[in-house]
């Protein structure tokens, strides 16, 4: 049974398997990332009844702009229609992105930026999508931001520290991940969230995105609540100051 007391603050999935979900069915690729839509709205609010405060969702890697064009226009068109203002305020949801969003269409970005600045005052929960995101993207344009400030004299390089960088990235509003899921079966972390993992728990589900439920997100927090985050330090260290 999952310890309410142990919640993982914040989760991070990479949400797989959508096209193969179809493909076994003989349909379209497309149509199982329609279902994959669907799966996100239930993981967002089943994540909101267990009290987790972040939620970040892989949904489109800068990778993902090689794939065929009309798959590439369906995934963009998903956000257009299925990223609906609703869910985020049924539930006090604030959406945020993380990407490089230079790259997106300019109706997909402003339809992205509308949702940040409408849920701007939800507090209950953030949900940050990675839309045309990758996490060596993300550590470079770090490098530049830090490059230029030291360039003005703002930083001193002597002084830059893992924080530093840390700070200039994309996703600086938040945590680092908890827990990390992956779904569909494969076992690696396909350029997500690189360096905020450093000391996630890794969940990895045969289960396709689509199928992902409640049940399946318990298994995954569970799964959690038996490890032992010790950063570094030995198991009686982490008791001894558990008990304090």
């Amino acid at each position: 049974m999952t310890k309410q007391q142990n919640i993982p603050q914040h989760i991070a999935i990479i949400m797989d398997g959508n096209g193969r979900w179809a493909m076994e069915r003989g349909q379209v690729r497309t149509a199982g990332h329609i279902e994959g839509v669907a799966a996100l709205q239930r993981v967002t609010a089943d994540c909101c009844r267990l009290g987790v405060k972040y939620l970040t969702l892989y949904a489109f890697s800068t990778e993902n702009w090689n794939r065929p064009d009309d798959e590439v226009a369906t995934l963009m068109g998903l956000v257009l229609t299925h990223l609906t203002e609703e869910l985020f305020d049924k539930n006090h949801v604030r959406m945020r992105v993380i990407g490089d969003r230079s790259r997106l269409p300019k109706e997909v970005l402003e339809k992205l930026e509308w949702m940040e600045e409408h849920t701007a005052s939800y507090d209950v929960m953030t949900v940050t999508l990675a839309i045309s995101y990758s996490s060596r993207w993300e550590i470079t344009d770090a490098v530049k931001k830090i490059a230029q400030e030291a360039k003005q004299g703002k930083l001193n390089p002597e002084d830059i520290t893992e924080e530093t960088i840390s700070e200039h990235l994309d996703s600086s509003f938040q945590p680092d991940p908890d827990l990390l899921i992956r779904t569909g079966g494969e076992v690696r972390i396909s350029n997500y969230l690189l360096w905020q993992i450093a000391y996630s728990e890794f969940y990895f589900t045969p289960v396709y995105w689509p199928d992902f439920n409640n049940d399946e997100l318990i298994k995954a927090v569970e799964y959690y609540q038996t490890k032992q985050r010790r950063f570094g330090k030995t198991e009686a260290q982490v008791e001894e100051e558990a008990n304090s």
